[in-house]
């Protein structure tokens, strides 16, 4: 009964939320359970509240994968990450084996999949992130979203106000790799969130080796 309460109280803030900004907004219900049974009717049960999306622990099939990233937590090869997301988006990929594609890759009529960066992810990332990602991609802040010292949906605010800088600053044709610093910098003072997120973030490295690396 606590997961139907829960599912309920998700449906009512997406439509609210929708209302009050004119936006399309999604969450994650989980219908993950101990059986296929159970499973179904919680997904059900979510398609009948008009959620758009579930999540659940079975491999079926996906429209998005965890792609790695170059910044964060679970930093891997620039070169690296950037051929497997061409290889999850791309329609036909050559082979590139310093890009990690191993062979060539025809997907013929196979839709692509849009790949999704996490993990250790925070504002001063924007720049990075909208670079190497593009437009078609999934940025998941979980603590780079609740570790703001204000609360969620400031934190929510602070990333929605980088990612549009730094998407405003490329179509005007700026270098994000070498700006991207003095691009946050510049939003953050029209957003107090955002300076205060950035302010959070500053000292946070991560000292380890890429995990994600191309056997020499």
């Amino acid at each position: 009964m606590r997961r139907r309460d829960r599912f309920v109280f998700c449906a009512e803030a997406i439509y609210k939320s929708q209302a009050e900004t004119g936006e399309i907004k999604g969450h994650y219900l989980n219908a993950t359970a101990g059986t296929c049974e159970e499973m179904i009717k919680r997904a059900v049960f979510a398609r009948e509240l008009g959620v758009p999306i579930v999540m659940h622990d079975y491999l079926t099939g996906g429209d998005h994968i965890h792609s790695g990233t170059v910044v964060g937590k679970l930093e891997g090869e620039r070169e690296m990450t950037l051929g497997f997301v061409d290889l999850l988006r791309d329609d036909f990929i050559e082979k590139d084996r310093a890009r990690g594609i191993f062979f060539t890759q025809d997907w013929v009529s196979m839709p692509g999949v849009i790949p999704v960066a996490l993990g250790g992810i925070h504002v001063w990332h924007m720049p990075a992130l909208t670079e190497i990602f593009g437009d078609d991609s999934v940025l998941q802040f979980g603590g780079g979203t609740l570790g703001h010292p204000w609360g969620n949906a400031p934190g929510a605010t602070a990333n929605r106000v980088a990612l549009e800088a730094c998407v405003q600053a490329r179509n005007e044709g700026h270098d994000l790799a070498r700006e991207g610093n003095e691009i946050i910098r510049a939003a953050c003072k029209w957003s107090p969130e955002l300076a205060a997120a950035c302010e959070v973030w500053k000292a946070i490295k991560f000292e380890f080796e890429p995990v994600d690396t191309i056997d020499k």
